[in-house]
């Protein structure tokens, strides 16, 4: 796919984020494929956990750090002690309902906190030789939702920004200081907007899980509105290989569009997880289905995402994951990991648990 290696056995990443899902996976990737060593920074708020990298906590080349990416003088410190050849920034508030609820918080942590991670990387940048300058890389991991909702067609990189919720509107502010420090300091970055994505591991706010387990439990499936909101879906694995591909062969300054997924619309896609749910865990008593609920919409929501796939396909990057294989493979994760379904959602690891509730009704601070 490359032509050159993503990492050599002289290499360290800063990674943030890495005990999230998107990149935990990156993380694990990295270190089962390549003999990079990787510094992972992550705050552990709900959506992370240790748990879902039991690979990379047992890795030798494997340094966890707890902290926030808004603490510059942390970050300056890992960055002088370390010296990473790049930083790959997936730290985010990611969920589009709990922005609605607390957009405050979204903006704390996806704006304010990736300037801090951009100023100290910067200053870091700055004060390396000529040849680690230019090798150097600053990559940042964000979504298609900051082109908002596309109604024919697809949007690329030269796609105007139209984002419609909190959380996109964040994730594009960020973007929009990732280029600014680019064209205004040097520093190389680069960008990538990766779709809907699912797999083993993720935290039960989001679609797929939320109703895998309540597929499981014969509970109501809610469905948004009609159903009818269209998104492209990527498994976590394809997508953290996406992100290798740009941190190894993309240009600074460029923007990548990781699509290539699957579109579906979101009642297609809960009636395809409730159908895996179905064949997989058989009813031997003849109990009803897990019944589709249609629910009040979500406030603002983007009826399609669709993303032009090209820039990816001229790395070298394609998608290696079948939608229903790949859910198949997610259904049955969550039928062998109970307990670290209890652990992420009753509390033991946040604060308050999560019961599968509705959230982003409105505002609520």
């Amino acid at each position: 796919m490359h032509t050159h290696p993503d990492a050599s056995d002289r290499d360290t990443l800063l990674v943030t984020g890495g005990a999230g899902f998107i990149g935990g996976r990156f993380v694990e990737q990295l270190l089962a494929d390549t003999g990079v060593r990787v510094v992972n920074l992550d705050l552990l708020t709900y959506a992370g956990n240790l748990d879902s990298i039991p690979y990379a906590l047992a890795h030798p080349r494997h340094t966890f750090v707890r902290g926030d990416i808004g603490d510059r003088g942390l970050v300056r410190e890992l960055l002088e002690t370390h010296r990473p050849r790049a930083v790959i920034h997936f730290a985010a508030e990611s969920h589009v309902d709990r922005s609605i609820d607390a957009p405050a918080a979204f903006a704390a942590t996806n704006v304010l906190g990736t300037v801090e991670l951009l100023s100290a990387t910067l200053a870091y940048w700055q004060a390396l030789d000529a040849p680690a300058r230019g090798s150097f890389r600053f990559l940042s991991v964000s979504t298609d939702e900051v082109y908002g909702s596309v109604e024919s067609g697809a949007a690329d990189e030269r796609s105007a920004f139209a984002p419609n919720s909190p959380y996109a509107a964040s994730k594009a502010a960020a973007d929009h200081f990732v280029r600014a420090f680019h064209h205004t300091y040097g520093l190389p970055v680069l960008t990538t907007h990766g779709p809907n994505t699912y797999g083993p591991a993720q935290f039960p706010e989001k679609l797929v899980p939320l109703m895998i387990l309540n597929a499981l439990e014969r509970r109501p499936l809610p469905v948004y509105g009609d159903g009818g909101n269209v998104r492209e879906w990527l498994h976590v694995a394809d997508h953290a290989r996406a992100i290798r591909c740009v941190l190894a062969e993309g240009t600074p300054g460029a923007v990548y569009p990781v699509g290539g997924g699957t579109a579906r619309t979101n009642l297609e896609l809960v009636r395809a997880i409730r159908d895996t749910v179905e064949r997989l865990v058989p009813d031997g008593d003849g109990a009803s289905r897990a019944p589709i609920q249609f629910v009040a919409d979500r406030p603002g929501h983007d009826r399609r995402y669709a993303v032009d796939a090209a820039s990816m396909r001229a790395l070298g990057w394609a998608p290696g994951v079948e939608l229903d294989a790949g859910l198949e493979e997610t259904v049955r994760w969550y039928l062998e990991n109970p307990t670290w379904i209890e652990r992420v959602t009753r509390g033991s690891l946040t604060t308050g648990g999560y019961r599968r509730e509705r959230l982003g009704t409105g505002l609520a601070g």
